[in-house]
């Protein structure tokens, strides 16, 4: 008895031990075949390695590849193409709908002709609405002249005063026999408590959580979050950019947690871009399509605007988003200025910049003195000294938090939506953007940021360099993490 007693451990750490190295090795080849990223490939080896079991599981519920395949099978293959449309191969050239002074811009808009497949539209109006201040009261208005549907997707969607502005705004378009259909993120949507949901259900809405479920074995679904921030009235008016719904954003009224935003509404053709990101997640979530007139109605030009949106998301091969900055970047002539809430980009995206910098592009960056997320701020410094060293240009906003999305180029290309320079939008996240053609429009932004980096510190490279050890080991440390974020 004490003989099989003795034997017993050894033989059991003994399975244990062949079980951890069996899925090590097994994970190792997953990474080695399927993970595009060599850095990150390289780290998820030595996490697998180093942490036996809890490094399998760490790859297995967040692996970013196998999320990707995960998503590819999870969203049905459906043709949203409008009826009437005819085939992307039979459209204009998106050259055809440049202005002249704008063909400087063409292989960029090739490049993301290509890359979505979504036609370039001539006709729209695009109005920058500042903070909720601006942005909420129009939004309101507008599903309160809604006659036919309301569309709304929020990552966010607070059970809050701002939030149950909305509930009752939709409510009403509700009740008088509008078409009603919220969509808010299944992660996001407990931002505030209890959820929204419940209050929007009383009003008579229908609403749907994006990926939203507390079985365990859906776990490796919480990487995947629909960060869209879309809002279509009668098919013709939208609303986009990155502000969620929360009375942070409402800064005349002296939140407790400010956040500055810049959101957008759009007019014309683009719109119908929009309501199909909207539609293809609707129905993905609850296998309910929309169309016909009611959701895709004929949509009149109404400015000069050329424009087009860019949804992208895990479930894709080609990161069009990443690979949009890459080209926006590459036909950079004379000025870059960048807004973004969380400075993490890749290798190549930093690369580009760098090049940029040194050719002589004006490059300005425009960050926030301190995010809402400390480790992603640490992460970011090694990245501003590396873009500093090439040239570029650093603004540091001062309270309160910034998170706005924008990007210019040549004061004559735009690009608005929900997409941060970090790892999470670029690979994980369901965004969408919109890409602008517009002198206009641009000088419109361009004063905004301009505002901006008056209110701002120049972060210098002595800032950097003059950091305690302490803090340079921090920062370092947290970059490695970079890929995981």
């Amino acid at each position: 008895m004490t003989e099989t007693a003795g034997n017993f451990w050894p033989s059991l750490l003994g399975l244990f031990g062949i079980a951890a190295f069996a899925a090590a090795a097994a994970l190792t080849v997953h990474i080695v075949l399927y993970k595009r990223d060599e850095r990150a490939a390289v780290g998820w080896v030595g996490v697998i390695w180093l942490a036996p079991f809890v490094g399998p599981l760490a790859y297995w519920l967040l692996g970013i590849n196998r999320i990707r395949r995960r998503a590819s099978r999870l969203r049905p293959e459906r043709d949203l193409r409008r009826a009437g449309e005819p085939p992307h191969e039979d459209a204009r050239s998106p050259l055809d709908a440049l202005p002249e002074e704008l063909q400087h811009l063409s292989l960029l808009a090739s490049l993301v002709d290509r890359l979505t497949h979504t036609r370039l539209t001539s006709g729209n109006s695009v109005i920058p609405l500042v903070n909720g201040d601006q942005a909420y009261p129009e939004m309101i208005r507008a599903i309160d002249q809604a006659e036919t549907s309301v569309a709304l997707a929020s990552y966010i969607f607070n059970n809050d005063p701002a939030g149950r502005l909305f509930v009752e705004a939709l409510g009403r378009a509700a009740a008088r026999g509008v078409a009603v259909r919220v969509l808010v993120d299944g992660l996001g949507s407990y931002y505030s408590l209890p959820p929204v949901v419940g209050a929007l259900r009383a009003q008579g809405v229908t609403v749907a959580r994006f990926l939203h479920s507390f079985q365990p074995w859906r776990m490796p679904l919480l990487n995947l979050r629909n960060h869209q921030k879309i809002l279509v009235i009668d098919g013709r008016s939208g609303f986009t950019g990155g502000m969620n719904i929360k009375q942070g954003h409402q800064l005349e009224q002296a939140p407790s947690s400010p956040v500055q935003d810049v959101h957008f509404r759009l007019d014309g053709p683009v719109v119908g871009h929009l309501m199909e990101a909207f539609a293809d997640d609707w129905a993905f979530t609850t296998d309910e399509m929309l169309d016909g007139e009611r959701w895709f109605p004929e949509i009149a030009e109404t400015g000069p605007v050329v424009a087009r949106s860019i949804a992208g998301g895990p479930d894709e091969d080609q990161e069009k988003l990443r690979w949009t900055l890459l080209g926006a970047l590459g036909v950079a002539r004379q000025s870059i200025k960048i807004v973004t809430p969380y400075f993490l980009p890749d290798q190549p995206l930093m690369s580009a910049l760098g090049v940029c910098a040194m050719a002589g592009i004006a490059v300005d960056i425009v960050i926030p003195a301190r995010s809402n997320l400390v480790f992603i701020d640490w992460a970011a410094v090694p990245k501003l000294e590396e873009v500093l060293r090439a040239g570029a240009r650093i603004w540091v906003s001062p309270p309160p938090f910034d998170h706005s999305k924008l990007m210019l180029v040549d004061d004559a290309w735009l690009l608005l939506g929900s997409t941060n320079w970090d790892p999470r939008s670029l690979r994980l996240n369901f965004e969408l953007n919109v890409e602008c053609y517009d002198r206009t429009l641009a000088a419109q932004l361009d004063r905004i940021v301009d505002e901006k980096i008056r209110a701002s510190r120049a972060l210098t490279l002595e800032d950097i360099e003059g950091r305690s050890l302490a803090l340079r080991l921090r920062d370092g440390l947290a970059r490695l993490f970079t890929p995981y974020l």
